[in-house]
């Protein structure tokens, strides 16, 4: 895949033109890939606004390389997307396993090397996040509340 996308800048959650603008991909496109591919929910705010966070950019990244660089379906895509979920999650369970609590974290900010996505960058979909994660998300919703 070129490298011509830009790197992922340090924040909790993206607009969906943000988005579009990090994967080289339009929202109307975006809104469409949510609807086949069930992994993918941003969060949504008043009048439907879309706030994507890391995780889902990286996963988009991936579906975009898996469609336009690879050759992939969509539903191909979807299948493959399900495998590396699926495979992510057993990594995970077999960590938890052997006692390793510590996450590991892949510093690929491209999301699309050839490896699956970080078991940090999977917790909405691999399971429970810290409570320490919870409610430092809770504050920063609570302060784009106060902002809207």
């Amino acid at each position: 895949m070129e490298n011509t996308l830009p790197s992922i800048p340090a924040k909790r959650y993206f607009t969906i033109g943000e988005v579009g603008d990090l994967c080289g991909v339009k929202p109307h496109v975006l809104r469409y890939w949510e609807q086949e591919f069930t992994q993918l929910r941003p969060m949504k705010r008043r009048g439907n606004r879309r706030y994507y966070q890391h995780h889902e950019v990286l996963m988009i990244r991936k579906i975009r390389d898996l469609l336009y660089e690879q050759g992939f379906t969509i539903s191909g895509a979807r299948n493959k997307m399900q495998e590396i979920l699926d495979l992510e999650r057993d990594k995970k369970r077999q960590q938890g396993a052997h006692g390793d609590d510590a996450p590991h974290m892949d510093q690929d900010t491209n999301g699309v090397d050839g490896s699956d996505f970080s078991a940090a960058s999977n917790a909405g979909f691999a399971g429970a996040m810290p409570w320490q994660q919870v409610r430092a998300e809770l504050l920063e919703i609570r302060e784009l509340l106060a902002a809207a």
